[in-house]
């Protein structure tokens, strides 16, 4: 009795090790619409040595049937030598999938969302341990000037979008052999400081996508669950100076600045320069129509919503599609036009060595 019982409590312990491993890789029920763009913000200081960024991001509260932003903050690494992959959204083939984040010694696939101050899509560049201490990267990280473990790299950033899910006409993005790697690696879920954080966030009405349109009452704080103190990045202060700088949001294609016609190529070769002038304003026509193509879509979605009379929830997540459908947009153009401009640079000067036969 007493083996068959030892034997029991061993087949329970390992059952507990199996759900709790695989709870990091865990998803939720699917949602139809995907999460809001993510939005711009600066990162509070550094509340001490030891503590490692953790950027925001949209969670759900499927009581309320809505978004809600969980704020950045810093967290204390929970052992030496760990790093924090962020939680993303993915497309599961008949609606988004939520996928936790983890603490391991390497990050891992974080959905190729750029959640800045180091995480921009791929790897992490906000600082590394060495010798039991964090190095912190002072080009990406805020912290005081009371840190001496610090040291300055520079990070080249290439994906500017703010789209913040993967698939589905969002980041198109797969996982490295290193960060598949990672997600088998020994790894813990988020410690209590975290889910006590999320927790706060999610009873906050302020924080929710239906009433805070995107612009969240509190973005980040300096610690969790610190959502009144000094640190704490807030929303209504980031729409402060946006509309004091004259910004507003960019929702739809006719919120986007104008386009500027391409000026006319001068590389002294008459018939090169005609060719490349006729492709800029093909292009330029194509993107024109593009723009116009979409914001009629929209606007029949508009008038379809109207028609419906439809509440509050749905027309929130009908603008947060077509914010999204706009950044999409402007990405690509700016996409094309940069593999424009590479076509029509003037190619290498020759270097005197004879051509091969």
């Amino acid at each position: 009795m007493r083996f068959a019982f030892v034997v029991r409590s061993f087949m329970f312990a390992l059952l507990l090790m199996v759900v709790s491993g695989a709870m990091y890789a865990q998803v939720r029920v699917a949602i139809a619409v995907g999460p809001p763009v993510l939005p711009v913000y600066e990162q509070p200081i550094c509340p001490g040595d030891g503590y490692i960024w953790t950027p925001g991001y949209w969670d759900y509260n499927y009581d309320a049937a809505d978004y809600f932003w969980v704020p950045g903050t810093w967290i204390m690494a929970p052992e030496v030598g760990y790093l924090w992959t962020p939680p993303y959204w993915g497309w599961g083939g008949s609606g988004f999938l939520f996928y936790d984040g983890y603490w391991g010694p390497t990050v891992g696939f974080y959905g190729g969302i750029n959640y800045d101050f180091g995480y921009y899509g791929s790897g992490f560049y906000g600082g590394r341990w060495e010798g039991g201490h964090f190095q912190y990267n002072t080009s990406v990280w805020h912290v005081g000037g009371d840190f001496h473990n610090v040291y300055n790299e520079r990070v080249s950033i290439t994906n500017e979008n703010r789209v913040s899910y993967n698939g589905h006409g969002g980041i198109d993005a797969r996982p490295t052999a290193q960060e598949e790697a990672a997600t088998r690696d020994r790894h813990v879920g988020p410690v209590a400081a975290q889910t006590a954080h999320a927790r706060t966030s999610r009873s906050d009405p302020q924080q929710r996508a239906s009433v805070n349109h995107g612009q969240p009452g509190v973005i980040a704080t300096a610690r969790p669950g610190d959502f009144k103190g000094n640190g704490a990045v807030r929303g209504g202060e980031v729409s402060a100076r946006a509309e004091n700088s004259g910004a507003r949001p960019v929702v739809h294609p006719n919120d986007l600045p104008a386009m500027e016609r391409p000026s006319a190529p001068s590389s002294g070769n008459a018939k090169n320069d005609k060719k490349y002038q006729q492709q800029q304003s093909k292009l330029y026509a194509s993107q024109q129509q593009d723009r116009q193509k979409l914001q009629q879509q929209q606007d029949k979605e508009h008038l379809q919503l109207d028609k419906q009379k439809a509440d509050a929830a749905t027309t929130q997540q009908v603008e947060q599609k077509h914010q999204q459908q706009t950044q999409q947009l402007q990405q690509t153009h700016t996409q094309q036009t940069q593999q424009m401009q590479q076509r029509q640079s003037p190619p290498a000067h020759s270097t005197g060595e004879s051509k091969p036969k």
